[in-house]
């Protein structure tokens, strides 16, 4: 709180009794308020009756205050003093203020325009759901060109941070990229076998449901195959990758952010996105096609398996159909989306991670979009690889 203090230059300052007091003078049309002692929050309500006294007084043409007496003063007595100026504005009265110090004019000043603030008129009222629709969609149109630029930037910046100059220390940290490859690849083939296998054994079941009523219960292989290696294997792992793997890149970033530890990077010369986002985001292009093909296996065992017990279509059998039913394109098919994906999941995470703030808020936020956008891109992806294989003929 801002205090004001005045003492006496001549000799030692002398020990103020706390009392504020007021004195009054009249002299024809102008009311005289000479204001002394320590006008502060504990002792104005000393004097708070008074004054109001005072503000209810008319009659007077001209009120002088005199506030060089004054030995001490915060924003409550300043309040005070305010309170009665404006009072007697009101009345069309001129005020004429005399003894003040420099800092005593800054504080009267900053109460005065705080209390004259004009009050806001309310909420304003929503424009109509048209606009409000329109102007949703050009934020997000905005929002998805700086993520471009953001993402065109941290690819440009993981290329070049890889920071391969001989001889000066920054070579690639293979050490990095394999523990990471060890974390993103090997920690998910658990649930990425789990998971393949169970979709491969729903589609079998449900291809030999269908078409058991035309007695072709065989083409449930062709059905399996082209399916799982064109399509779910590659997409399921990346999903899969994208809400394991994606979340957890974007947590440790947006973590380091917060605590200032990317910032710390920058001051001890390193790139931080060499650093942070480029073994993260070779793990995943290594990562993801190797579990894609482990994902295939899976697929195809639980379609084997369900075929078997729902279609008696023994493993021999399925596997004899298999072998005309795909071929080497079908299985590169799929494969080939596999690095694109691995790319978007890594740079979108790096871009939401780069984006935390300082709070555990922004973080939650930054993680979900990271699995949301990563899984839209990519379930986009597909169907543009999906349109351009059937456009050659692939």
């Amino acid at each position: 709180m801002l205090t004001i203090r005045k003492r006496d230059a001549s000799g030692p300052a002398k020990e103020p009794d706390h009392q504020p007091r007021i004195a009054i003078g009249e002299e024809g049309d102008v009311l005289g308020c000479a204001f002394s002692g320590t006008w502060t929050t504990r002792t104005v309500a000393l004097v708070d009756a008074e004054m109001r006294k005072i503000e209810k007084r008319g009659g007077f043409k001209t009120l002088a205050l005199d506030l060089s007496q004054i030995e001490k003063m915060d924003t409550a007595g300043a309040w005070l003093i305010d309170r009665l100026v404006s009072s007697f504005e009101k009345k069309s009265v001129e005020i004429t203020m005399q003894g003040q110090s420099e800092i005593a004019s800054i504080l009267l000043g900053a109460v005065g325009d705080a209390v004259r603030r004009e009050p806001e008129s309310g909420p304003a009222k929503p424009p109509n759901i048209i606009i409000r629709g329109l102007e949703a969609v050009g934020r997000r149109v905005y929002e998805m060109r700086d993520d471009f630029l953001a993402a065109m930037n941290i690819l440009g910046a993981t290329i070049r941070g890889s920071q391969m100059k001989l001889g000066r220390g920054h070579a690639v940290n293979m050490a990095a990229i394999f523990n990471q490859i060890d974390r993103m690849g090997v920690g998910a083939i658990p649930v990425v076998v789990l998971m393949s296998a169970i979709v491969g054994a729903i589609v079998a079941q449900q291809g030999a449901y269908q078409l058991s009523y035309f007695g072709a219960d065989i083409f449930v292989v062709d059905l399996v195959g082209v399916l799982i290696l064109r399509e779910l294997g590659v997409l399921m792992t990346a999903i899969m990758i994208a809400g394991r793997s994606g979340s957890a890149i974007t947590a440790e970033i947006g973590s380091m952010k917060m605590r200032e530890e990317v910032d710390a990077l920058k001051v001890i010369g390193l790139n931080p996105i060499g650093v942070l986002v480029f073994p993260r985001l070779v793990a995943l292009v290594v990562a993801l096609p190797c579990l894609t093909i482990i994902a295939n296996f899976a697929a195809l065992g639980g379609g084997i398996l369900a075929a078997w017990l729902y279609s008696d279509i023994a493993p021999a059998a399925f596997i004899d159909r298999l072998r005309v039913a795909i071929d080497l394109s079908t299985i590169f098919a799929g494969l080939i989306k596999a690095p694109f994906m691995a790319m978007i999941i890594g740079i979108i995470a790096s871009v939401e991670g780069m984006k935390v703030g300082g709070s555990a808020e922004s973080l939650g936020q930054h993680v979900t979009a990271s699995v949301v956008k990563s899984i839209f891109v990519v379930i986009i992806l597909d169907g543009l690889f999906a349109m351009f294989y059937a456009a050659i003929e692939f």
